[in-house]
């Protein structure tokens, strides 16, 4: 990528119109499970969305305090789900019922440590499987250029087809709230 390329962010809409368009992966690991946080906890969502979200440059809720992040989870359009691995938190997904009867993958990733493990294909298909028992009648997110590598191929893998593709200023980098002190 040259250096004029990364002043740009490629945002790309992908979505799944029909729960047939699904191409689940296989499961990744016998000590691999998911599940979804029943208590809204503001705590929980800051953390994942800092431990997962800052090396990619997730964006529009750095200046979120308490409250906004209460208001955000802890509402009946927004389910959470932790995966783990062996006990240990891996990452994460957000789900939102959109009130045009779609689901939103608001946000989805691994913690670093679990990369190249095959999880985010399982983590995927466990996602959208559960848009579609909610009732979703489209399955729909977005992702861009500053996400992980192979983001992009995970979706497409699963079966999302590429709607829209849209360029424009990159999202500055940030500076994770954790480990912000003793950087060793």
């Amino acid at each position: 990528m040259s250096e004029q390329d990364s002043e740009q962010k490629i945002t790309y809409l992908l979505e799944m119109s029909n729960s047939d368009e699904l191409r689940p992966s296989a499961r990744s690991r016998v000590d691999f499970e998911v599940k979804r946080v029943e208590i809204a906890c503001p705590e929980l969502n800051w953390f994942l969305h800092q431990a997962v979200g800052t090396e990619f440059r997730w964006g529009g809720r750095e200046g979120w305090g308490r409250q906004a992040w209460t208001a955000y989870v802890d509402r009946p359009a927004l389910e959470t789900w932790v995966a783990y691995v062996a006990g240990t938190p891996a990452g994460y997904y957000e789900l939102e019922k959109q009130t045009d009867g779609s689901a939103r993958i608001e946000c989805f990733g691994l913690l670093r440590q679990f990369f190249g493990q095959g999880l985010g294909g399982d983590l995927l298909t466990r996602a959208v499987e559960r848009c579609w028992e909610m009732g979703a009648n489209r399955v729909w997110l977005t992702t861009c250029s500053h996400d992980h590598p192979r983001a992009l191929q995970n979706y497409l893998s699963r079966g999302f087809k590429l709607v829209n593709e849209t360029t424009g200023p990159p999202n500055p980098p940030r500076e994770s709230a954790l480990f912000s002190q003793g950087r060793r």
